[in-house]
């Protein structure tokens, strides 16, 4: 499906952007791996090796804009693009500095226009196919998570506006919305004990959490020939925890 094209994934190391690259590389793509940690990028790396995938790495932080250049200059044609690099930390507003408030904004929602304006001038055109990561943070206020909210309703608009604009030359732009989903850095911090883990299940319709194989199996659809045509959409994964202010525990992020 996805033979002889390229794939770049911020936040590739680990958790759901590991497992979109690991599922990419199964049907045939090269993967460039992206993240901060050069040790959890070559852990990943040698486990798409190990499966017979193509995978390079370049450590990196999304908020250095010479940096992405440099890294995409050095790949070529993209196809596939997901930013998937983000920051969490549960706090209260007066309980946040304006640093930490700023940390968050840079990697979320800077680091999206950074990896995507980096990128422009190497995307597949037509064909390539962008892909961001959000949170029901985008659309529902979370308490405790003021930072997350505002970084993850930038990073929507952010990627619709893109749509409209890089649409006529046949580059698509989609975001994936996940939910609590198990085995992940983000539902570690913000269910961080059996209790708030209880009470995060507790709050998702389909009673269970979220699997990183089946975000990734959404992304593989999004990249693919059966989503041509579509763009600028939210693809929500979350069991329906989004539906009702219950359900206001998301930890899909990385």
């Amino acid at each position: 499906m996805l033979e002889n094209k390229t794939a770049v994934v911020t936040g590739g190391g680990s958790g759901i952007g590991q497992r979109m690259a690991e599922r990419f590389a199964e049907h045939g793509a090269t993967v460039m791996l992206v993240g901060r940690k050069q040790e959890k990028l070559d852990a990943a790396a040698a486990a798409i090796h190990a499966k017979g995938g193509k995978a390079l790495t370049a450590a990196l932080d999304v908020r250095d804009y010479p940096a992405l250049e440099a890294m995409f200059k050095s790949v070529g044609a993209v196809d596939i693009l997901v930013c998937g690099a983000a920051g969490n930390f549960p706090a209260p507003i007066t309980g946040m500095s304006a640093n930490a408030f700023k940390a968050v904004i840079d990697i979320d929602l800077l680091g999206t226009f950074n990896t995507c304006r980096a990128s422009y001038e190497h995307l597949r055109k037509p064909g390539a196919s962008i892909i961001a990561i959000s949170a029901n943070h985008a659309t529902t206020p979370i308490a405790m998570q003021a930072h997350v909210c505002a970084g993850k309703a930038g990073v929507e608009l952010t990627i619709k506006t893109m749509a409209i604009e890089w649409g006529p030359e046949g580059i698509r732009a989609n975001i994936i919305t996940p939910g609590p989903t198990g085995d992940t850095e983000g539902m570690r911090r913000l269910a961080p004990s059996a209790e708030a883990l209880d009470r995060s299940i507790r709050s998702v319709p389909l009673r269970r959490l979220g699997t990183k194989d089946e975000l990734a199996d959404l992304a593989l659809f999004l990249c693919s020939d059966a989503a041509a045509y579509i763009t600028g959409a939210t693809f929500v994964c979350d069991g329906g925890s989004g539906l009702s202010p219950s359900g206001s525990l998301s930890a899909g992020s990385n």
